[in-house]
């Protein structure tokens, strides 16, 4: 070959060779971010690889040694790969010892200097953890109250749920429906329509208790005295219409037939407009806040975005692609929802599926504004951009401006302030069935 020749091939090599280095960078850099192995995975990993490859664990004297009577001695040692997986070779001698001496060793009794070692190494240890986790402090960023319990690792504990909302006559139609005798709650179930849905609307009937003297829902074994039902006025479909009260009133005079009880109804032109006036008012303050968080550097898998989520307190929702912050009470609507692409959730290989953006959403009305749910929400957007290499925008995929996150808030102030001055405070029962 020739000078030429070899030089042409030298710098084909070179061309290749580089090729092939930025295409695997460039696969590297766009491959989706994977969730860090927990650590009994990792510890798994680490057992299940020292027995495929025979090698004997030696046991820990860091942990606390058992004393209980009772153990079984095979307990304490592993089976061999032989006897989980069916082979019919025999146990050699070497191995047999290995596992006799380990199964002594574990089980010994540590005598009192060893107990000493063990006490110091412990406590060592502990220095070293406490030492770890105070520079770890250090170094994070300060956050709020709100924060702080929005990124409490364990599961909330979940309140009792609340009492159902009754009647009420600021946000439903209602008619009175008297009967002559008491009757039973049995008899009283068995005369409810099969539905309780007037359109778009919910419809309810409860009964007047004669021990409690109080109205509920109609139920076993109990007596009522008297009943109503009710429409409600306004939800985010729209206001009551003419012909959603026509079904109102079948639906409530089919149930007084069924007690032969005489129903009263108020004026149905008087009742529409009233409706009409709560939805334009529910229009003009419903608010449902969402910021969205894009990668920046490389994109995310499913399983990366739920462990960082996680850790801010979100669990899985019921659609796929959806987390929420749970209330503090069972039941009520969640505080914060968290979605991404539903596609890559679903997906048969979602370490390969890539999410490039996620959606934070706060619905105000549906909670109390003692949760500080905008704060949280700020921070958590914050926080998850920190850990995941993010940035956080808008709408407009605008990023979110000191100036423009003050503005939203003073608006919410307001917003509040209405709400609550039209009895129709957010999170409260009558403000999450209006604003649904």
């Amino acid at each position: 070959m020739s000078t030429l020749q070899i030089g042409l091939a030298i710098a084909g090599g070179v061309v290749l060779a580089g090729v092939v280095a930025h295409s695997t960078w460039t696969s590297r850099k766009n491959k989706p971010r994977q969730a860090a192995p927990q650590p009994q995975e990792a510890a798994a990993e680490t057992v299940t690889y020292g027995h495929a490859h025979g090698q004997s664990q030696e046991p820990s004297f860091d942990a606390e040694p058992s004393y209980e009577v009772n153990q079984e001695p095979a307990a304490a040692v592993s089976a061999p790969a032989y006897q989980t997986t069916g082979s019919l070779d025999p146990v050699s001698d070497i191995a047999r010892s290995m596992m006799e001496e380990a199964t002594a060793h574990a089980q010994r009794i540590p005598d009192e200097a060893e107990m000493a070692r063990i006490a110091e190494s412990k406590a060592a240890a502990a220095k070293v953890a406490a030492e770890r986790a105070a520079q770890q402090a250090a170094s994070a960023p300060a956050m709020t109250p709100a924060i702080s319990k929005v990124m409490d690792v364990d599961a909330p504990e979940l309140l009792q749920p609340e009492k159902r909302p009754s009647l009420d006559a600021l946000i439903d139609v209602i008619a009175a429906v008297e009967i002559d005798t008491p009757t039973t709650g049995d008899a009283t179930l068995a005369a409810m329509p099969a539905t309780r849905r007037v359109g778009s609307k919910l419809f309810s009937v409860e009964g007047l208790n004669t021990e409690t003297g109080l109205w509920e829902q109609p139920r076993h074994g109990q007596r009522y005295s008297a009943f109503q039902s009710g429409v409600q006025l306004a939800n985010r479909t729209g206001p009551l219409n003419e012909i959603e009260f026509s079904e109102f009133v079948a639906k409530t005079q089919a149930f007084a037939d069924a007690l032969n009880a005489a129903p009263e109804f108020p004026d149905m032109l008087e009742e529409v407009g009233r409706a009409r006036e709560l939805d334009n008012f529910a229009s003009a303050h419903d608010a449902q806040l969402s910021f969205t968080l894009k990668a920046v550097k490389s994109a995310w898998s499913p399983g990366y975005v739920q462990q960082n989520a996680a850790r801010l307190g979100f669990i899985a929702g019921v659609l796929p692609g959806r987390m929420v912050v749970p209330a503090a009470t069972h039941g009520l609507p969640p505080i914060l929802g968290l979605t991404f692409d539903s596609q890559a959730a679903m997906s048969e290989d979602p370490t390969q599926s890539a999410i490039y953006e996620l959606n934070l959403s706060l619905d105000v009305p549906q909670v109390d504004r003692k949760e500080e749910p905008y704060a949280r929400m700020i921070q958590t957007a914050h926080e998850l951009a920190r850990v995941m290499d993010g940035a956080v925008t808008d709408d407009n995929g605008q990023p979110l401006s000191e100036a423009a996150i003050g503005s939203i808030a003073r608006d919410l102030l307001a917003l509040y302030d209405t709400l609550d001055a039209r009895d129709l405070s957010a999170g409260s029962p009558q403000a999450r069935r209006l604003f649904s």
